[in-house]
């Protein structure tokens, strides 16, 4: 999922740059707000727990790549807004020191992956566990879909560029495929594997510290942006 430079237009990466501008604003701000230094290590634990998921790649047809994110389960550990956070640090890092994703693409990247991953996500899984649904199938849920919802939003906005972006004779000048070509690929290994992957993990770990009784932790961080109580 992550795209390199090169792909996107100059004026998209500016667009989504832009965009995301705000939302870490307000997302450092959240933080700084409800969060202790003394929780500043488990946000560091997130970040590499986010980097380590998102170096299993697999490559998919025009370039880019599928792979889990941990994002979800960074939103219902920590917070979405320290997600963000988190995800966008693991974002930086595999930019500027492993070449995985472009760093002109930081915003888009940053945008599919650290906001709109762990929103959606953490959106299902408070939407499921409204219905009375359990924790563990809320959580893998929440996870499938935000994952998906994240790739859709990189085939997006990688299909777009022929469309907009174009010499006089129709010949593309950054990705050279469309919506037809980027959003097959790109959902099908989402739906069919990453999106799986990132379900099982999410879903596992929520087990796992119910098993334990240790689920508190997956509130003892959000509590606070939710406005409960601990």
């Amino acid at each position: 999922m992550h795209i390199p430079d090169g792909y996107l237009s100059p004026q998209t990466c500016a667009v989504m740059g832009a965009v995301m501008i705000p939302v870490l604003a307000v997302a450092t701000k959240k933080v700084n707000e409800t969060f202790e230094k003394k929780d500043i290590p488990a946000m560091a634990i997130g970040s590499a727990f986010s980097f380590t998921v998102m170096m299993f790649n697999v490559p998919i047809p025009g370039g880019t790549t599928a792979h889990a994110i941990g994002a979800t389960l960074l939103a219902i550990a920590l917070g979405p807004w320290s997600a963000t956070i988190s995800v966008t640090i693991a974002l930086l890092i595999q930019a500027l020191f492993f070449g995985d994703g472009g760093i002109l693409a930081l915003g888009a990247n940053t945008f599919n992956m650290a906001f709109v991953a762990p929103f959606i996500g953490y959106g299902i899984y408070k939407l499921l566990l409204s219905l009375k649904t359990n924790k563990v199938i809320s959580s893998a849920v929440g996870a499938y879909v935000g994952i998906n919802a994240a790739a859709f939003c990189a085939a997006i906005e990688l299909g777009i560029q022929p469309i907009l972006f174009h010499t006089a004779n129709g010949r593309a000048l950054y990705f050279p495929y469309g919506l037809k070509e980027s959003i097959p690929p790109m959902m099908l290994a989402h739906l069919t594997v990453a999106g799986l992957v990132e379900a099982l993990i999410t879903g596992l770990v929520v087990y796992y510290l119910q098993k334990t009784g240790e689920d508190i932790i997956l509130y003892q961080f959000s509590h606070k942006l939710r406005g409960e109580a601990k």
